[in-house]
């Protein structure tokens, strides 16, 4: 049975800020983010299997993506941790859904996080062959697996 790869997209809504950033993206301010996942595998070839002919059923991967991703990150601020800890103090009291990160919250570092988070719940046999993240019409940053060996 020959590999294929598979592809589901997902959309969320997010803010960030750029801690030390030397444009305006340093300001909160968000994004209407678009995510694809592409996934590789062999189809399932046991005919008793209810997912026969497939790699992983869309669905399966849909829970994934939104239980790591989409439920975590969908309109949520997002910071970095060097962010100065009493104003992300004043933020949440105010908002309930910030997150403070370990890294810059760019849309390269979010894409490898979004790596890990996502590899972390597939089952052995089936590998992300890449993930787009799309921050605007005309930006994105891409990972890839054979990139990081």
């Amino acid at each position: 049975m020959q590999n294929i790869r598979i592809t589901k997209e997902f959309k969320f809504e997010m803010a960030h800020a750029l801690k030390g950033y030397d444009g305006p993206c340093h300001n909160i301010h968000g994004h209407s983010y678009e995510l694809k996942v592409t996934l590789i595998g062999k189809p399932i070839n046991d005919p008793t299997d209810p997912k026969l002919g497939m790699v992983m059923d869309f669905g399966d991967l849909k829970k994934i993506v939104k239980k790591q991703v989409v439920d975590v990150f969908d309109h949520a601020l997002v910071l970095n941790k060097t962010l100065d800890s009493e104003a992300v103090d004043t933020l949440r009291k105010h908002f309930e859904k910030i997150y403070v990160l370990d890294y810059q919250p760019t849309s390269e570092m979010m894409v490898a996080d979004f790596a890990a988070r996502i590899t972390s719940e597939l089952p052995d046999n089936i590998k992300i062959y890449s993930i787009l993240l799309r921050e605007t019409g005309t930006a994105y940053a891409e990972w890839y697996a054979s990139d990081n060996l």
